[in-house]
């Protein structure tokens, strides 16, 4: 975690002292979140802490978002192997992706008027990555529900840890909220890369643009825009997976009171 966080700041050339110190507490204090939040018995913050691998492959995508961005961004001052080849990719899916109306084109359009080409660029090429490793975030979790038949090929799946922030005995039928919550997270995280930009463009003329041309704004505004859709998916993949769970456990209990219940 203190590497994720701290990964631009450390691998970019050029960036003020107070950034560097800023980073490094808002870094020291997300590794203490999860140090505890993981070594704790009862439930926090964190969804799925004990339903691997949700927790590992979204934060496996983010670090290879912020990871690939902060190469590409690196190679534009000083150039590497590595850089270049992350962009030669980024390059392909940006000729794939960037079509009209796809989000990656509406984060080049959220870029304010008069914006040099190389800005233009760089902003479709990183938005095209960080987009493509969402994509393959969401087909690993979707392999890891429908080949490892994820969460309870780790044993029983615990809803009071897992799901902290869901209470059960609130009101209405347990699995019908969680059905409607998945339905919620899955259309949030669809609409999110197409709403996101429009929105951003709209309140520039209230608060301002937003500076894409600064490598670690770009890093982190790139990063959150991919990730944050790609996490609401996985969210409401994970929520149906459990209210299907949970109508699959009730009906064999009712075929096991009253016999008559069970198929012929």
């Amino acid at each position: 975690m203190v590497l994720l966080i701290a990964m631009p700041s450390i691998a970019l050339p050029s960036v003020p002292a107070d950034t560097v110190q800023v980073v490094a507490l808002i870094a020291i204090f997300a590794a203490v979140l999860v140090i505890f939040e993981y070594g704790s018995t009862y439930p926090g913050l964190i969804e799925f802490r004990d339903a691997p691998p949700f927790n590992r492959i979204r934060f496996g995508a983010l670090f290879l978002t912020v990871a690939a961005l902060t190469l590409i961004s690196r190679h534009h001052a000083e150039p590497g192997t590595l850089g270049a080849l992350l962009e030669i990719v980024g390059t392909m899916a940006a000729d794939i992706i960037d079509f009209p109306y796809s989000p990656v084109r509406l984060v080049v359009l959220m870029l304010p008027e008069g914006s040099s080409l190389a800005v233009i660029e760089q902003v479709r090429v990183a938005a095209a990555l960080a987009y493509l490793v969402s994509l393959l975030s969401l087909a690993v979790f979707f392999y890891a529900i429908r080949i490892r038949h994820w969460p309870v090929h780790n044993g029983a799946f615990n809803v009071w840890v897992n799901l902290p922030t869901f209470d059960p005995t609130s009101g209405g039928d347990v699995v019908a909220r969680l059905a409607r919550d998945a339905r919620f997270n899955v259309a949030l995280g669809f609409l999110m890369p197409f709403f996101v930009p429009a929105i951003t463009k709209a309140a520039s003329s209230v608060f301002g643009t937003v500076n894409l041309s600064d490598p670690h704004t770009m890093i982190w505004i790139v990063a959150a825009w991919a990730f944050l859709p790609a996490s609401l998916f996985m969210r409401g993949l994970a929520m149906g997976r459990i209210a299907l769970l949970i109508e699959v456990k009730r009906r064999r209990a009712m075929q096991q009171v009253d016999p008559a219940l069970q198929p012929a």
